[in-house]
């Protein structure tokens, strides 16, 4: 044992350093970026309806840290809305379970027209590791059309930031 505790004290470090990256000042970019995008396309703010569809709530873990105050998204003019009916996109996460189905097709014709559906995670963009089976519809799109899809398992509250700012350059 005092062997390989010798070894290792001698051997010192053998990874590499660590990038540093300088988050905040990344983040405020971001944020800077998505908020002219957002007046520039709504000429106001942008009211975000989250849906669960049955995932394991990874996805809304991170979604609910855009609201803490490291995050703060709201001053960047994106609101999280209560009702599908004031909400401009339908942000959904996790596979269609079959119980959810009605609920979510429900909350899609309440929400007023023009509507953006964003699938939030890989559960959501392909089903996950879980698919199509007799309690899960799979993807969101067997069940909704998409426009655009947030990779990650789960995204990241910078990359969900960084992905609403690419969906807001293509539509």
């Amino acid at each position: 044992m005092l062997r390989l505790y010798l070894k290792a004290l001698s051997t010192g470090v053998l990874t590499e350093p660590v990038r540093y990256i300088d988050k905040d000042r990344f983040l405020e970019a971001v944020g800077q970026e998505l908020k002219t995008a957002i007046e520039r396309k709504f000429s106001r703010s942008l009211a975000i309806r989250h849906i669960d569809a049955g995932s394991c709530n990874g996805c809304e873990l991170e979604i609910h840290a855009l609201n803490n105050v490291y995050y703060d998204i709201e001053r960047f003019g994106i609101h999280f809305v209560a009702s599908p009916r004031h909400a401009d996109v339908l942000l959904v996460t996790g596979p269609v379970s079959r119980h959810m189905q009605a609920a979510l097709l429900r909350a899609y014709d309440a929400t007023p027209a023009p509507k953006w559906v964003i699938a939030s995670g890989d559960c959501a963009a392909c089903g996950g590791e879980f698919g199509v089976s007799y309690a899960s519809c799979g993807a969101v799109k067997n069940v909704l059309p998409v426009d655009a899809t947030i990779a990650g398992c789960p995204p990241s509250p910078l990359q969900l930031m960084q992905g609403l700012l690419n969906i807001l350059k293509i539509l």
